[in-house]
């Protein structure tokens, strides 16, 4: 289903390559524990039920697990306007509105397509930000819905459910046993699934996350182009970003978990070295790319 966000070639690329690797990484995975003689249809079987449990459910499981609740124009009548008003420019169909109680300056969108997908902020984010920093901040999440983002992140975090499977399934159940072999004991199957499942993970973990970062991007891009105003969107992140660090380290810690649907990471004080594997750029790269959008709109 097209809409006016402008297109973002980059962000396809990336999708198609991201999947492409995963794909290529998920048959070489399968044909690592066949040639080991591992039955793993149980494994292939439960990994594909959480996948279908999460793609077909991602949005009431988001809501539920963020204490979202879907309001009404009548409780929230300017959130309302606003989304009517983006939505209308951007040619889409309105989602749900949810409203989360949350100090957490924030904001989620989630579903696997326009139809299912509900947005959601927080009253954190609703003191704190101005009618046009809020409007920029919504217009980054309606991107993610038009460029179906959630299914495409869904479905690229298969392998990693199944990666992370086998590594439970071996530590489990198959370190003990041994493929009978020319040496002492012969070669511990349990082990090489083990080391092979946490291989596989790591290296879907990165995928994803790259491509995480990149969908941010073309988030805040589609975005801001949709508004014409940069600016805001710069002044909600700059103001969302520094309001984090006023709110108490517990919160944030409840809050990480759920950083991949977020707008900014709620990153708990201290824990630096967790950018290096970050759902989201560095705000510093999102500022510097909204500038450089000012600068081609001819606008501050």
């Amino acid at each position: 289903m097209s809409t006016r966000f402008a297109s973002d070639r980059g962000l396809t690329s990336r999708m198609v390559v991201t999947m492409f690797l995963l794909g290529l990484l998920y048959v070489v995975f399968v044909g690592v524990l066949i040639a080991l003689g591992v039955q793993a249809l149980t494994v292939l079987v439960l990994a594909g039920g959480l996948l279908l449990v999460q793609y077909f459910l991602s949005d009431r499981i988001a809501l539920f697990a963020m204490h979202g609740r879907e309001v009404s124009p009548q409780e929230a009548p300017e959130l309302h306007g606003l989304i009517d008003r983006l939505c209308a420019m951007a040619d889409m169909p309105k989602p749900r509105v949810a409203i989360a109680d949350s100090d957490v300056p924030n904001a989620f969108a989630t579903g696997r397509n326009q139809k299912k997908a509900v947005v959601c902020v927080t009253t954190g984010i609703l003191r704190r930000l101005e009618p046009q920093e809020l409007e920029g901040v919504i217009a980054h999440e309606l991107s993610h819905v038009a460029h179906r983002d959630v299914a495409v992140m869904t479905i690229a975090s298969f392998l990693g459910i199944v990666a992370g499977l086998m590594t439970r399934f071996a530590l489990y159940t198959g370190l003990g046993g041994r493929r009978a072999g020319n040496g002492q004991g012969g070669v511990p199957i349990g082990l090489v699934i083990l080391l092979v499942s946490v291989i596989v993970y790591a290296v879907s973990f990165l995928l994803t996350r790259a491509l995480s970062r990149y969908r941010e991007l073309a988030a805040d891009r589609a975005g801001a182009l949709l508004t014409q105003r940069p600016s805001a969107l710069a002044s909600a992140l700059t103001k969302v970003s520094g309001e984090m660090a006023r709110i108490p380290t517990r919160d944030l810690r409840e809050a990480e978990p759920f950083n991949a649907f977020y707008f900014a990471p709620a990153l708990a004080k201290g824990e630096s070295l967790a950018n290096l594997f970050s759902t989201h750029p560095p705000l510093e790269r999102r500022l510097e790319q909204l500038a450089n959008i000012s600068r081609q709109l001819g606008r501050g």
